[in-house]
């Protein structure tokens, strides 16, 4: 079973080292059992130049801004039968690679795996605010996909699909901008197999997001988006801040 980093990275000169190297250090363990792709989202920092030092990682440049435009990039590009949809501000928790070969290789019908964020800058108390959200997040996600029976939850940027799944259900929706891109695949796949959120898999991640929005904004915005999806079929919000810091174009 071989599995395929997908890594989309917009200026993120900041923070795509420590997410290589997480990655490439878990992949080491593996082998030729894992790739590693990073997407230039049409990035004007050294993003690119920083992934193109790493001998086991390939960049693959998407012109088109969008998050789930460099997804579609990377997995085109990609060649495992997993996809491990990972963002460039995330780090791989000691075990994540062990712990996502362990649970495909035990349910044969398992399509979609995912887990919580750890967010490592984060006053602790904001932490354990989200902790509560996960929580009650888990406890929709186990009525929604064993009592409705309507869709599951993958968390965006720590979780993996099988390329079979994603084929079968018709890829990734290109006109969805942020929000919901997660819970419109998680509603599809649930159609055609398992899709398992769980705690055994988290993912250390940068709340800037949380910090500049506020985490109770935001649990709002996921939240409703979250229903959104699932019920219509559609995101409530089309509309999301980009909040990377503004970097001029560099001159070649």
């Amino acid at each position: 079973m071989k599995l395929s980093f997908v890594i989309p990275a917009y200026n993120e000169e900041g923070h795509i080292k420590k997410c290589l190297d997480s990655v490439c250090a878990q992949a080491q363990k593996h082998h030729d059992h894992v790739e590693i792709i990073v997407v230039n989202n049409a990035s004007t920092d050294h993003t690119a130049e920083i992934a193109s030092t790493y001998p086991r990682v390939k960049v693959v440049h998407e012109p088109h801004k969008g998050l789930v435009w460099a997804r579609r990039a990377g997995y085109l590009a990609s060649s495992g039968e997993l996809i491990a949809n990972v963002d460039s501000d995330t780090i791989l928790t000691p075990g994540w690679l062990d712990t996502v070969f362990a649970e495909f290789s035990k349910n044969n019908n398992l399509v979609g795996l995912s887990g919580p964020f750890k967010y490592y800058d984060l006053p602790k108390r904001t932490s354990q605010l989200i902790n509560i959200f996960y929580g009650l997040a888990h406890g929709m996600y186990l009525f929604n996909r064993f009592v409705l029976q309507k869709g599951s939850m993958l968390q965006g940027g720590n979780f993996i699909i099988t390329r079979a799944g994603l084929e079968k259900i018709g890829g990734y929706d290109t006109s969805i901008e942020f929000y919901g891109e997660d819970t419109d695949i998680a509603r599809r796949l649930n159609e055609i197999g398992d899709v398992k959120f769980t705690s055994k898999l988290p993912m250390y991640a940068s709340g800037r997001r949380l910090a500049e929005e506020g985490a109770l904004t935001m649990a709002i915005k996921y939240t409703r988006n979250y229903f959104w999806m699932t019920f219509f079929k559609k995101p409530k919000d089309k509309v999301y801040i980009d909040h990377r810091p503004k970097i001029r174009e560099i001159k070649k």
